[in-house]
């Protein structure tokens, strides 16, 4: 994926990600209900998705079925890496030593991380 997503864009993949293919329609009432969106603002995000190529549609009848094209995990990996690249100079040891030195590690933080290294060295 070259071109990142909005905020508002992403809302929608979330949609899509979690069951698709769906209308305009299905995604507008599955979105967050505080946004408040019509189907004509979801149709609008589904275009830009769309020029992004990180959707696709196929015609069913008189309307349009949403997909995406980019899996969770691969849209998830390529934000964090652009994340740790551009704040911590592509290293990650930065980026938990920032977050523990701001007490943002909770002690289930700590234990997962250290499970999660003990299984990476095995």
């Amino acid at each position: 994926m070259t071109e990142r997503i909005s905020d508002a864009e992403h809302a929608v993949m979330e949609v899509l990600w979690d069951d698709s293919p769906l209308s305009a329609q299905d995604v507008a009432e599955r979105v967050a209900p505080d946004r408040g969106w019509s189907a004509n603002t979801v149709k609008t995000l589904l275009g830009r998705l769309l020029a992004k190529s990180v959707v696709g549609h196929e015609e069913d009848g008189r309307r349009y079925l949403y997909r995406p094209l980019v899996a969770r995990e691969d849209y998830v990996e390529g934000e964090s890496r652009r994340l740790i690249d551009r704040l911590f100079g592509g290293k990650l040891t930065p980026l938990v030593a920032h977050m523990a030195e701001r007490d943002a590690l909770t002690d289930q933080d700590i234990a997962e991380i250290e499970a999660l290294l003990k299984e990476l060295k095995s």
